[in-house]
């Protein structure tokens, strides 16, 4: 009797696959070696029979990547692609089922190697961790949001849920540096705890992330909305060195300092809205603030008010905002540059957390251990950051790819037909794209130089 061949996709020289691109990132991973410190660090209790633990969260991760919006996608999406299984350094994939026990199976221990080893991962390939502070201002986005999930969950209680009342869940702490798209910090808590609560544990983990000390704290800005906006909150953060710039926690102190202002200007970019400078003395912080009344005329004809606190100069300020020197500005322009830096929180953490929902389903992959959340928490963050990354690789040969979300990168990117072919070593050699694609030209262009460190080619042809 013939001996059982371990790998049977090696009887082949050819294997076909959906995710052209996807096994293009896989191959990089691999290269790069972004996934050994989660291979060395993280030891999860388990027995094993055919996989390791560790494999198994590697075909967890694979799926996200692969679009899957639960781990029950795993059998559909990720088993049958051999050549992807490949790429990512596996020869198999597990079933959902056992990938799901080995997440249930994880315990505070295993979280705590995961958070390790993606620190790990963070500092070696990020580029907010090798951000020049001497050049430029880092700027993070503190951001908390609802993961609602079945009551009998592990910490699942009534929170604050957008447009579900009464819901029950768990909420999830993000630090963004912003300038580079890449997350610093996910932490999860329970449904009832808010950005007060939450704010320093978030702010000191993305420090020892990026290895923050006194003299780069000095240039680093913290951004966040009203609920990290009161006063012990941001004296924390000033006496710790960072800048802030936030919004008064309290609403009736915002009214409160409203009163003092002196002169309102019309915002001419948000119609119906005005802006002054709050001319009461901001004796109560430990450094100097700048404070900005901010008013908007609601529906019952009343003003919705709120106050801007800004440990920023002018002169800082309008840098940010790209403007000219203040001297040369009006105390309009100047207060609107305030305002509108506050604004471009859309566009940073708030957009992040959208687009994750919307590419990866962080929200829908939901787990009754808390543990279990909190390592597919872990796996969210690495693919999200390994997105951004690929497009990073990529836009060194193909600019236009920086325009690309993820979620048209896990849609209409990675998601692209392709042949791999195998030498007689069992090696990938050659890629083929399917050169009917919107994206192949561009996508041949940008991977062929990628693709050579690993010595395989790229190129077009029908699939």
């Amino acid at each position: 009797m013939q001996p059982k061949e371990q790998n049977p996709v090696y009887r082949i020289n050819r294997c076909y696959t959906s995710y052209g691109s996807l096994v293009a990132l896989g191959i990089e991973v691999e290269r790069r070696g972004i996934l050994e410190p989660i291979r060395e660090q993280v030891h999860i209790k388990q027995k094993v029979i055919q996989d390791t633990p560790v494999k198994k969260l590697t075909d967890a991760l694979i799926a996200i990547l692969a679009g899957a919006r639960g781990l029950v996608e795993t059998n559909k999406r990720v088993r049958p692609e051999k050549a992807l299984q490949l790429a990512f350094g596996r020869h198999r994939c597990a079933e959902q089922s056992v990938i799901s026990d080995t997440l249930n199976a994880c315990s505070c221990v295993n979280v705590a190697q995961m958070q390790e080893a993606m620190r790990e991962i963070y500092q070696t390939h990020s580029q907010g961790y090798r951000h020049d502070y001497d050049v430029d201002w880092q700027l993070l986005d503190v951001d908390m949001t609802g993961q609602p999930c079945g009551k009998k969950a592990e910490f699942a209680s009534k929170g604050y849920f957008v447009n579900q009342r009464n819901r029950r869940g768990r909420q999830l702490g993000r630090v963004l540096a912003t300038w580079y798209d890449e997350v610093v910090v996910d932490l999860l808590y329970d449904g009832k705890t808010q950005l007060p609560r939450a704010l320093k544990e978030l702010v000191v983990t993305a420090a020892a992330t990026l290895d923050l000390d006194v003299t780069k704290r000095q240039r680093t800005i913290v951004r966040i909305d009203g609920h990290g906006g009161s006063l012990d909150d941001v004296n924390w953060l000033l006496a710790q060195g960072y800048h802030v710039h936030t919004k008064e926690y309290s609403t009736k102190r915002a009214r409160k300092l409203a009163e003092s202002v002196i002169t309102w200007y019309d915002d001419e970019k948000v119609k119906g809205r005005q802006f002054g400078y709050v001319t009461q003395e901001a004796t109560e912080y430990v450094d100097i603030v700048h404070r900005i009344a901010v008013r908007t005329r609601k529906k019952n004809g009343q003003w919705g008010i709120g106050v801007l606190i800004s440990s920023l100069s002018p002169h800082e300020v309008t840098y940010l905002a790209g403007l000219m020197a203040p001297e040369t500005l009006s105390e309009q322009e100047i207060l609107a540059a305030y305002v509108h830096f506050y604004d471009l929180r859309g566009g940073g953490v708030e957009t992040a957390i959208k687009s994750d929902k919307q590419a990866l389903g962080i929200s829908r992959r939901n787990k009754k251990s808390f543990t279990a959340q909190q390592m597919i928490v872990q796996l969210n963050t690495l693919a999200h950051n390994l997105l951004v990354w690929f497009r990073m690789w990529m836009a060194q040969h193909w600019q236009a790819i920086t325009r690309l979300g993820l979620l048209r990168l896990i849609r209409d990117l990675l998601r692209i037909n392709a042949f791999v072919h195998f030498d007689e070593r069992r090696m990938m050699v050659q890629l083929v794209i399917n050169q009917l694609d919107p994206f192949a030209h561009q996508l041949c262009h940008a991977l062929r130089p990628m693709l050579a460190r690993s010595q395989i080619d790229i190129i077009l042809g029908k699939t």
